[in-house]
């Protein structure tokens, strides 16, 4: 093929079975010209030759042309079937996810012999991040009764704390709610979010901030969050929560 788009012609056609081809000086007999042949000028015969090579060698760019649009246009095809078959693989975790992921997976860390670690309203919030008991002040949870106080384990709030206390080397988000920790943090352009950053949700404006949830953002799409009561800390899409209020950076 690529023989062919080189040079243009095709190679000559072999003679059929039980044909030769005449020798040299044996092309047949001699054939009279007609008074019309004679007539012709060589400038008129130049003129066409060169017009008959101009379209010939037009055919034979055009037909260039279209292999090579075809071509590229299989590559692309290919190329994107191949990306449809190759899993992307997940944002490698730096320090704070790192953490995250461990804390989901039951792994033992400071303050926690491992295991899933449930929801606990108000869980986290003692005077050393941590899992802990919460409390029912202000619980509205559908799980009745409130099983906050005799339930060690940690709030979304809490489960941030606890993750940057652990990343950081010291505690420093503090013992407040999701109010207080958005306060101590920058907002960040979701095309600029990156693994390690918090998700929030609810409002946070100039002169008021009214926030319901945090989560540890992973990557993809996902975070990591204490999502509610009768849950443990598991892996949840971004947008499994209402009234998303953009991602926050720890600076």
């Amino acid at each position: 093929m690529a023989e062919v788009l080189r040079n243009g012609d095709p190679p000559p056609a072999s003679p059929r079975a039980g044909e030769r081809h005449p020798p040299p000086g044996h092309e047949g007999p001699a054939r009279h010209a007609s008074p019309h042949e004679h007539d012709a000028s060589p400038r008129r015969d130049a003129g066409h030759d060169a017009e008959h090579d101009a379209g010939r060698d037009a055919g034979r760019d055009a037909g260039r042309r279209w292999w090579l649009a075809t071509a590229a246009l299989l590559g692309t095809v290919l190329l994107a079937s191949a990306s449809a078959l190759v899993p992307i693989p997940p944002a490698p975790p730096n320090r704070i996810t790192g953490i995250a992921y461990a804390i989901e997976a039951g792994q033992d860390q400071p303050g926690w012999r491992g295991g899933g670690i449930p929801y606990s309203w108000g869980g986290g919030h003692d005077d050393l991040p941590g899992p802990s008991f919460g409390t029912c002040l202000g619980y509205q949870g559908a799980i009745r009764p409130c099983p906050a106080t005799r339930t060690r384990g940690l709030d979304c709030s809490g489960l941030a704390r606890w993750v940057y206390h652990l990343a950081y080397g010291r505690d420093v988000l503090g013992r407040g709610n999701t109010d207080d920790h958005v306060r101590r943090l920058k907002r960040i352009p979701a095309a600029a979010a990156r693994p390690g950053d918090l998700v929030f949700y609810g409002k946070v404006g100039k002169r008021k901030i009214s926030t319901h949830h945090v989560g540890i953002y992973v990557g993809r799409g996902k975070m990591i969050n204490a999502r509610r009561t009768g849950t443990e800390v598991r892996i949840d899409r971004v947008a499994a929560v209402r009234g998303f209020a953009g991602y926050f950076r720890y600076l």
